[in-house]
This record gives C-alpha cells, sequence and structure tokens, in this order.
C-alpha cells in the first residue's frame, strides 16, 4: 500500500549520489545497503553508463525484497540525485515499481511471502490525484500479467471469456460480450474459426464498448489472445513451444486497458476486441495451403499454419470497422519472431503509416517509459503479401524478408484506409515466464485524454 506525507513510519528509504554520508553504503550504481542502527536503507543513484531511471527501478526491486517493514521513502532525496528529469515521471516510477513488486501475484506453490507493508512517500509537491491515478494504472497492469500467467491448461479460450466477462461487468458503463463460434460464423470471420479448428475449445471473441465522448472519434483496440500456439501443423520445434501460453498478451492488454480506461471514466469512445482461442494440431486443424475467405472479403493463402495471429487479427481489425464504425485503429500482439530478434527485450515493435499517432504513442511513452522502435511498413512489402500468395489474394506468411514489415503491411488490407497502428511486442511482455503487463500504462495515457 502506497501513501503520501502521512505518519512517519519504522524504516525510511534515502537515495545518494555516493557513500559519503557512511562508508558502509555499498557506493555501486542502484545498490541497496541497509544501516540497521537508523534503521535506514539507502539507495546509490549517481551518473553512470547506466540510466538514472534504470538506477532508480532495479534499485527499487531490491529494495522492496529487502525490505523488513513499513517504510517511509525520501521522495526529494530521489529528485535531487535525478537531474532533468520531471519529478512526475520520477513520481510514477516510484509508485510502478512498488504497485508492481508487492503484487500478489498468480502461483500454485503452498507456501508464498507476500509483502504487505505500508510505504509512504514524503515529498513536497502535490501529488495526490497522480498517486490514485497511478494505483489505477497498476492495477490493471496486474490484471494484465495475472492474465498473461495462468497456466494453459486452466487459461483456456473458455476460461478467459468467462472471467473477463464476469471481472468487467463489475466497471460501470462497459459493455461486454462474449462472440463464441456460432455468432462468429454468422459473422463471416472465418479466419479466426480456421484457427480455431484443431482446438477442443470455442473461440471467444470478447467484445468491450464504452462511450463517454459524444463528439469524439471511436477508437479500436485489438488484441491477439492465442492462448496456446504449437504452431498448427507448422509444429514449432521443442526449443520455440515454451512461453506459448504468452501468446494471448495482447488480448490480455486490449481487455486491460479498456477496463482501466472505463473504471477511469475517460472521456473517450472505445470498443476493445480480445480475440481468444488455441492454434493446435488435429483432425479438423486448419492445412498448410488451405484458402480461406476473411471477413472483409479477400481470401488468404494459409502458407504457414504458424502465422496464425494475423489471421485472427485480420477479422478482428475487420469487425471492429465494419461492424463498430471504428475510426481509428489500434492492435496489440505477440506476432513476429522477426521483430523479437530486432529489439530483443529493448522495446515493442511499431508499424504505422500515420505519422501523428507513431508521435503521439512515442510522447506517451516518454512519461511512462516503457519503450517503443518504430520500423517499417513500405510498399513493397505489401506488394510482396499479395505476389507471394499463389491462389488467393493475400498469403499470410511471406517466402522472405523483414517478417515483422510483411506481417504488419498484411494488416494494413483490413484497416480500410483508418488511422491504423500496430504493435508488436513479442519479447518485451514477459521475463521468463512471467508475464510484465507491459502496454497497459503506455496505452492508458495515451488515451485517457
Amino acid at each position: 500500500m502506497i501513501t503520501i506525507n502521512t505518519n512517519k513510519l519504522e524504516y525510511k528509504l534515502i537515495a545518494v549520489p555516493n557513500n559519503e554520508i557512511n562508508i558502509n553504503i555499498l557506493d555501486k550504481p542502484s545498490s541497496v545497503t541497509f544501516i540497521s542502527e537508523s534503521k535506514t536503507f539507502y539507495l546509490v543513484i549517481k551518473k553512470d553508463s547506466m540510466s538514472y531511471l534504470r538506477q532508480l527501478k532495479l534499485g527499487l526491486a531490491s529494495f522492496i525484497q529487502m525490505c523488513q517493514g513499513d517504510t517511509n521513502i525520501d521522495f526529494n532525496s530521489f529528485a535531487k540525485v535525478i537531474p532533468n528529469i520531471n519529478k512526475e515521471i520520477i513520481f510514477n516510477v516510484v509508485c510502478d515499481v512498488i504497485l508492481f513488486e508487492t503484487h500478489k501475484f498468480i502461483t500454485y506453490k503452498k507456501d508464498v511471502m507476500t509483502n504487505d507493508y505500508l510505504f509512504n512517500i514524503d515529498q513536497s509537491e502535490e501529488f495526490s490525484d497522480l498517486l490514485v491515478e497511478n494505483i489505477l494504472k497498476n492495477k490493471y497492469v496486474n490484471y494484465a500479467r495475472d492474465l498473461q500467467d495462468f497456466p494453459p491448461n486452466i487459461g483456456t479460450s473458455d476460461f478467459y471469456g468467462e472471467k473477463l466477462l464476469k471481472d468487467s461487468s463489475k466497471i460501470e458503463g462497459l459493455k461486454v460480450s462474449v462472440l463464441k463460434n456460432k455468432e462468429l460464423k454468422e459473422l463471416d470471420m472465418n479466419l479466426i474459426l480456421a484457427v480455431n479448428q484443431g482446438s477442443n475449445h470455442e473461440a471467444n471473441v470478447v467484445v468491450m464498448e464504452f462511450n463517454n465522448n459524444p463528439c469524439g472519434k471511436k477508437i479500436a483496440l485489438v488484441g491477439k489472445g492465442i492462448c496456446f500456439d504449437t504452431g498448427g501443423y507448422d509444429l514449432k520445434p521443442s526449443a520455440f513451444i515454451e512461453g506459448m501460453k504468452f501468446d494471448m498478451t495482447g488480448a490480455a492488454i486490449v481487455m486491460s486497458i479498456a477496463m482501466a480506461l472505463a473504471e477511469a471514466k475517460a472521456k473517450i469512445n472505445f470498443v476493445a476486441i480480445g480475440l481468444f482461442t488455441d492454434n493446435k494440431i488435429g483432425q479438423k486443424a486448419v492445412l498448410p495451403e488451405s484458402i480461406i475467405k476473411s471477413k472483409n472479403g479477400l481470401t488468404i493463402e494459409i502458407s504457414n499454419t504458424d502465422a496464425e495471429g494475423r489471421l485472427v487479427l485480420a477479422d478482428g481489425i475487420t469487425y471492429a470497422v465494419r461492424e463498430k464504425n471504428a475510426d481509428v485503429v489500434y492492435d496489440i500482439a505477440t506476432l513476429t519472431g522477426a521483430t523479437a530478434m530486432a529489439l530483443g527485450e529493448s522495446a515493442s515493435g511499431v508499424f504505422t503509416e500515420f505519422d501523428e499517432m507513431w508521435k503521439k504513442l512515442n510522447e506517451a511513452s516518454n512519461y511512462t517509459t516503457e519503450r517503443f522502435w518504430r520500423l517499417p511498413i513500405f510498399a513493397e512489402h505489401k506488394e510482396q503479401v499479395k505476389n507471394d500468395s499463389v491462389l488467393a489474394d493475400l498469403t499470410n506468411s511471406c517466402i522472405k524478408g523483414p517478417g515483422g514489415s510483411t506481417a504488419a503491411a498484411f494488416l494494413t488490407f483490413f484497416a480500410e484506409d483508418k488511422e491504423f497502428l500496430h504493435i508488436d511486442c513479442s519479447r518485451v511482455v514477459r521475463v521468463g515466464l512471467k508475464g510484465q503487463g507491459y502496454i497497459v500504462k503506455t496505452m492508458f495515457e495515451l488515451l485517457k485524454k
């Protein structure tokens, strides 16, 4: 729990640039030293090749693990040792780390240590409203993490459909529905149905709608929700099957953003679409080289069954544009290994032909400190998506070339000239086998206004 300027507590946390105050302090960037005589933790933040904010994040995370009781945090000491950075950003990072590290995460272990200590931020600025917003944002960062972390035998498409319907129905003004195979067939959403063919669970498309801006545009958030991705008949090798329960992360993020915005009563109109299914092999699973007609009428050649994410997104984007009259479309997906190889765990890849969309996302990310990097969609990428198909309008997997860009180019055929931005977040969304809820804060910041 976090408070501001309340009672003096048993322990203190102070940021220092070196160990001049006490030679027993380890003078190393992001290190934390506990001095028992004064019941004080000292976090060293200093000029170094490691950025100030990274030192702050790593040091705070270490402090949370070491913490022994209720603690006062000397915020002004942090602001003093971190030059040229807005105090709001520093305050946000302090809140982010505390709320992230103290979250009671999903686990099936018998004995789990929890941290229920009180953290009081002593500071002279008036940040009470900012604290309330940070608590709300991080509530849904942690909600996304929990959705990510469910094991695949529990976290099925049916499970997510039921859970999201139940949880979101508690939020005033948020309309929620779940489309299953019968409704999807009636809507001609044949691409998600094709991906779902090998599954013993129906596809669940969770649709959240919120209207709180009579004169505003309608924003669509579309998320890939592949609950487990075997690759289908283009089966993944064992080295690449680990962590495939996280292939539903895009939908987890989109649903969490929607719930956060609705609970905050943001002045926005949106439809959020979580496309939940799995991609399995079996007697009925879709075969490579199959031709499927998409919801918007284009035919797709399934050149690779392991390029299933763009298929479900394509129908989801068309649904947003044609059925829900979206003016602007964002999609979020753990989509390609190519983008993961290019950016690793450093940033999410962003693909858009709309410069203003990128500019606004980048500004929001500078505030939240989540990182994004823009990558291209060139005309030749779109040409390749068409030309590499033998029998259909488009292929779902090009023969060669930059896989992240050709995947994004494929999706542009379904945005129908609407403002469109695609986020490919394959590696930043988890650390090992633990979800991170990445992107929720940035999209909340971007859209809340």
